[in-house]
Order: C-alpha cells, then sequence, then structure tokens
C-alpha cells in the first residue's frame, strides 16, 4: 500500500502518542498537537486513513491504529531511527542534525536497504536520543525510564533518553553539557517552580521542569 509523506507521518505521530503515553486511543486535539496542525485537518486526514483501513475513528471520538496501521506506523520509525542512527555513528552527524534528514530519507520504500542498513549497524536496539527501534518483525525492547524531574535532591542518574528530539532542544541539552549516559547530580530544586540545580561533569546548571520532564535517566 502506497502512502503520501503526510499520512506516513500521521501513523507514525499516533504510534509515538501511543508509546510514549501508554494510552491506545489517542485524541484528535492531542494528535493535532503533536503535528502542529488544527484538529480541522487531523480530521480531514483521518477520514483518508480510515478508507484505508488503517486507522478506527469516528467523528468526535477517539483514534486507534489498526492491526495494518501499527506495523505500518512501527516500519516508519525503524525506518526513521536506523536512518538517524546511520547518520551520527557513520556519517558523523551530531544529535541535533540526524531528525531532520532522517525525516527524508524514513519515506524511502526498499525494504532490502532498510534491511541491509540495519545489518551494516549490527541491528542496533536503540537511535542516539535513547529511542527504541523497532526490529523487523515490529518488536521494540522497552526500557522502563523514569524522568530527570523525578528524580530526588541529593540523588545521581544517568541520561538514557530524550523525549524531545526538536533541534533547539537537543542543542540546549549539550550546552548544558549532556550526552547519553552522562552522569547527573541534582543539587537542588525550588519548591515553587521546580527549577533544579544539576550537576554534570563538575559543572552547575540550572533547568527547569519542562527541561526535566523531556530527559529520561536510570
Amino acid at each position: 500500500m502506497m502512502l503520501s509523506f503526510t499520512e506516513e507521518n500521521y501513523l507514525k505521530a499516533l504510534q509515538k502518542i501511543v508509546f510514549y503515553s501508554g494510552i491506545e486511543k489517542v485524541g484528535t486535539n492531542e494528535l493535532a498537537t503533536a503535528l502542529l496542525v488544527t484538529p480541522a485537518t487531523v480530521s480531514n486526514m483521518l477520514k483518508k486513513l480510515k478508507e484505508k483501513e488503517l486507522v478506527d475513528y469516528e467523528r468526535y471520538g477517539k483514534i486507534t491504529l489498526t492491526k495494518t496501521g501499527r506495523k505500518k506506523a512501527l516500519d516508519i520509525i525503524r525506518k526513521h531511527r536506523l536512518w538517524e542512527t546511520f547518520l551520527y555513528e557513520k556519517l558523523e552527524f551530531s544529535w541535533d542534525e540526524v531528525h531532520e534528514v532522517a525525516e527524508q530519507l524514513e519515506h524511502i520504500q526498499s525494504e532490502k536497504l532498510v534491511d541491509k542498513l540495519d545489518k551494516l549497524l549490527e541491528y542496533p536496539d536503540f537511535d542516539p536520543h535513547g529511542d527504541p527501534i523497532p526490529n523487523k518483525k515490529g518488536e521494540v525492547k522497552v526500557r522502563v525510564n523514569k524522568t530527570l524531574a523525578d528524580v530526588a535532591v541529593g540523588s545521581s542518574c544517568k541520561i538514557v533518553a530524550v523525549k524531545d528530539d526538536s533541534s533547539s532542544f537537543l542543542k540546549y541539552v549539550a550546552k548544558v553539557g549532556l550526552e547519553l549516559n552522562s552522569e547527573i547530580v541534582v543539587v537542588s530544586k525550588q519548591e515553587y517552580d521546580a527549577i533544579t540545580v544539576i550537576e554534570v561533569n563538575g559543572t552547575e546548571s540550572s533547568v527547569s521542569q519542562l527541561f526535566s520532564e523531556n530527559i529520561f535517566v536510570v
């Protein structure tokens, strides 16, 4: 089944919301926010996806991926994250650069190419941002994560993934001195607004609650 780039992006966004929220049924407004479009635009696209039996959806109701829709979404996510890994590991792109390029490459339809890419990278479980890479069967290695916001003052942790993989956020993370597997010590946290002081490699930085909620740690 051939899909447009936009249709593929909708399926990918739906699957990512389901994965991170743990909720199978997604609201129209939630999907619109994720895609930076209006709810009316989402409704129009959902009609097309329903006709192709990729989603179950009734007007003003919740959205669920069908079995076929979920498989297609996982295939797209697999390609995207494999390309991110290739760009980062083999072509020395920085982790804030790979997302935009992978957004273009994920729409390549050659299954043989993707399988060879997976083999070349030795079948990685996670991409440069710590996100899990579905395997060819659609299986995902789930890692139980908590966020930096959950870590108590005086405790230490290690960054294993970021929830926000936008270029602006990743540049901010790098400016703070963080990368995957960096050790973080939570020095203090303001009770009023949860502004948190963290120590990374001997340097202290103040970060917001939003920042902390987008950093996954163990």
